[in-house]
């Protein structure tokens, strides 16, 4: 009889401690879009030299909550799945505010809370209002997409973002055709819905495999386009008509 694999804990004191330093925290919120980026650019926005940066990032790699790849004399680096990202908008529900101390920390921030990538998926306003037009629309059916702590998960932690099931109906699997969705197509091995508690609205966003497929499109479509920042999102006015248009969703100009 072979014997049981060995159960142990997670270390969660380690990775809480790669991402309790100011510096490596900036660093992962700015690969909280999921694209790669140089380590220049990650030296820049944590405010330290390329040096120092590179110390970060190698700890990061070592903790594996960010991957390396080279691309010629550069390195770029990236988050490692969409479970890092996952834990980054958790923290983000209990922590305080950063101070504003600048007009741009402020532009930056109501831009965050407008419109933003959580991973490879749309959060902020425009995310949850997504959310809340598939729901309206009957794309999808099972909950209303509003966070409600009290009802949260609590004996089972690891099912937080499956506890509650979203299900994608058989006329909205029609309607996201339509848009050029098709959710017959998507990754087998990902979750075809699922969502994110979005710390910034305190509702529900969609994630999963129709979460990352309908970004995308928007993407394609051109009716949003990245700002200037990391992960902000900005809607062109292609864009405003078009989600009005398809999903009822109406953006504020």
């Amino acid at each position: 009889m072979m014997d049981e694999p060995l159960k142990q804990q997670t270390d969660v004191a380690r990775a809480a401690a790669l991402i309790a330093d100011p510096s490596r925290a900036r660093m992962l919120k700015c690969l909280g879009d999921g694209r790669a980026l140089p380590a220049g650019a990650l030296a820049g926005e944590a405010g330290v030299s390329a040096a120092t940066a590179s110390v970060h990032l190698a700890k990061l790699v070592e903790g594996e909550l960010v991957t390396v790849s080279r691309q010629g004399r550069h390195r770029y680096y990236r988050l490692a799945g969409p479970d890092v990202s996952a834990a980054l908008e958790a923290l983000a529900l209990i922590a305080p505010p950063l101070p504003v101390t600048s007009l741009k920390q402020s532009n930056r921030a109501g831009a965050l809370h407008r419109a933003r990538t959580c991973y490879d998926h749309l959060a902020g306003q425009l995310g949850t209002g997504l959310m809340g037009a598939l729901l309206d629309r009957g794309v999808l059916t099972g909950y209303d997409g509003v966070h409600r702590p009290e009802e949260a998960v609590r004996d089972r932690p690891a099912s937080h973002g499956r506890d509650i099931r979203y299900e994608l109906t058989d006329s909205g699997r029609a309607e996201l055709r339509e848009l050029g969705v098709d959710a017959g197509r998507l990754p087998p091995r990902r979750p075809v819905v699922r969502y994110c508690v979005d710390w910034s609205e305190h509702r529900h966003h969609i994630a999963g495999g129709l979460g990352a497929a309908l970004t995308s499109r928007l993407f394609e479509l051109e009716w949003v386009r990245w700002g200037a920042a990391p992960r902000v999102v900005q809607v062109t006015d292609k864009g405003i008509a078009g989600l009005e248009r398809a999903l009822g969703l109406i953006v504020a100009r």
